[in-house]
């Protein structure tokens, strides 16, 4: 316990301005996304680059992380467009459960995400913890697909992606972006259940 406290003061001494902003947009944006509002992704797209930057630094080696906020960033511009979408031509998007070929298309992505960040840790970086770092990143990169889509499963790809972090951000001594984590996993519980009331509503008013 003494560890950690040092470890937070610690973090918390030598957290840059960059670390500081990239942990608010990130909590702003978690909470965009559990009322289902579109500022979600460019509040996202903040946190997530200057992530993508503070990541990939030789002190912390977390490439997949690293490499998983440069494709959230990605994703964040496509989600942004694709919520966007309004019109008789082009309705809004709602929130809707996942098909089963988009479910299988998720579990797809999380696997074969898995195989390859692993392969590329293992091969083309310096990484100590390849296997964690590559699981994390590979169910985030399918959550993240689900959320663009909008679809309520979203949050429970990013939950595991979470829970798996959470130890590994603490043995990298990255202690505020491990509570951060811890908060985005609470959040997205409600989330989902958020999510799904909204789809049960959806399908009540149309049975």
């Amino acid at each position: 316990m003494n560890d950690f406290i040092t470890g937070l003061q610690n973090s918390l001494h030598g957290m840059t301005w960059l670390e500081a902003i990239a942990v608010l947009f990130a909590v702003l944006s978690v909470v965009f996304q559990k009322k289902n509002n579109i500022l979600v992704y460019p509040t996202g797209i903040i946190s997530t680059g200057i992530y993508t930057y503070l990541l990939s630094r030789e002190h912390f080696k977390l490439y997949a992380d690293a490499t998983l906020n440069a494709y959230y960033l990605v994703m964040s511009i496509y989600g942004w467009v694709y919520w966007a979408r309004q019109g008789p031509a082009k309705p809004e998007v709602k929130i809707s459960r996942s098909s089963s070929r988009e479910l299988a298309t998720a579990i797809f992505i999380a696997l074969a995400g898995w195989a390859v960040f692993y392969v590329l840790l293992v091969n083309f970086s310096d990484s100590n913890v390849p296997v964690m770092d590559a699981f994390i990143s590979a169910t985030a990169c399918s959550g993240m697909w689900l959320l663009a889509k909008r679809k309520v499963e979203n949050w429970i790809l990013l939950n595991i992606s979470n829970f798996v972090a959470v130890p590994l951000l603490f043995y990298k001594h990255l202690y505020l972006t491990a509570l951060l984590t811890i908060f985005l996993f609470i959040i997205a519980i409600f989330g989902y259940f958020s999510w799904r009331k909204a789809v049960l509503q959806q399908e009540t008013s149309h049975s």
